[in-house]
């Protein structure tokens, strides 16, 4: 795929270092593997983002400028899901249970002082949604990203995307444990290899598709 100009598609995939006393974080082992096994002729870049409210900005926005990606998705842990959750809403507010890798914890901050209240991802999710069922893998739309790093990097992702003017699109996906952070627990987990191809799925439905699908996806709590 080729954007308007007839250069080439540039799309940046993110996740995060671990975080919160794990050895890994599935969100970046994720992404490196849709970049190893991409077939497509876009220009796939990937970024490892710190799980630090203080630095956390200035590395997705250095990235942001150097790449200037046509298509960003940014990919997050979500520790105790038991399906590929893709994030409707970003809201603008820190509000840490835990503390982030730096000891550093927020409790009702913006991230944006003055900024919106919220913004939506631009990604289709619902069409995205409905190809992951296709394929076999567990996927929801979910109304909320949290209000811990996740839903920080979701946030200021889409108010430097208003900001540049340019028609980025962009959005957020959360994806389970890995199975080997789940051993001895209850929490359910997805393998990498799968992550990473529902995250290729939702890449190539919004390399495919200009209007979100129109369907049934949303929650009664």
């Amino acid at each position: 795929m080729t954007t308007g100009t007839g250069a080439q598609t540039t799309v940046l995939l993110t996740g995060f270092e671990p975080f919160g006393g794990q050895t890994i974080n599935p969100s970046w082992s994720a992404v490196q593997e849709v970049r190893r096994t991409w077939a497509g002729s876009e220009d796939i870049r990937v970024l490892e983002l710190p799980v630090d409210f203080a630095s956390v900005d200035r590395v997705l926005t250095d990235a942001l400028e150097t790449f200037r990606p046509d298509v960003v998705i940014c990919v997050g842990q979500a520790g105790g899901a038991s399906a590929l959750r893709l994030e409707r809403v970003a809201i603008n507010v820190d509000d840490a249970r835990i503390p982030d890798n730096q000891g550093r914890q927020p409790v009702d901050e913006p991230i944006v002082p003055g900024g919106p209240a919220a913004y939506f991802s631009t990604l289709p999710i619902k069409a995205a949604v409905a190809e992951l069922g296709r394929l076999g893998l567990p996927a929801v739309v979910s109304q909320t990203a949290g209000t811990y790093t996740c839903n920080h990097v979701f946030y200021r992702l889409m108010h430097e995307i208003g900001r540049s003017g340019r028609d980025v699109r962009g959005g957020f996906v959360h994806v389970p444990f890995a199975p080997d952070q789940a051993v001895g627990t209850e929490s359910p987990s997805m393998a990498i290899d799968a992550m990473a191809r529902g995250v290729a799925a939702v890449l190539a439905t919004t390399l495919s598709t200009s209007v979100d699908a129109r369907i049934g996806g949303g929650s009664l709590h």
